[in-house]
C-alpha cells in the first residue's frame, strides 16, 4: 500500500488542486507528519491515528485565508500524495520577500 501512494507523490500547481478543494478532498498534513505514514493510516481506515493528528491539528483542511493565498500566486507548488478520495498536500514554504 505504501508503495502505491509513494508513486502518487510529486509536486501539484495550485491550478492542479481547485477541482479537489471544490469538492472538500484537500487535506495539509503538517511538516511534523511523514506523508506517506499519513497516506497509509487514511487507506487502512485507522481512525484512531487520524483522530489523534486531526485532534493535534496536524490534518486539516485549508483555510478561506490559505485559498486566497494560494489563488493569488498561479506558481504556488505543493507535495501531494493521492488517496482516493482525498488529496494530502504539504502547505508551500513562505515566500520571503526581498
Amino acid at each position: 500500500m505504501r508503495e502505491r501512494i509513494a508513486e502518487t507523490l510529486g509536486d501539484v500547481h495550485w491550478s492542479d488542486l481547485r477541482a479537489h478543494i471544490a469538492r472538500g478532498a484537500v487535506i495539509i498534513v503538517d511538516d511534523a507528519l511523514d506523508l506517506l505514514d499519513v497516506g497509509v493510516a487514511l487507506a487502512k481506515n485507522d481512525v484512531p491515528t487520524v483522530d489523534a493528528w486531526i485532534r493535534a491539528g496536524k490534518l486539516q483542511k485549508p483555510t478561506t485565508e490559505d485559498l486566497t493565498r494560494w489563488s493569488l500566486d498561479a506558481s504556488t507548488r505543493f507535495l501531494a500524495a493521492i488517496v482516493q478520495p482525498f488529496v494530502l498536500i504539504r502547505r508551500p514554504a513562505a515566500k520571503v520577500l526581498s
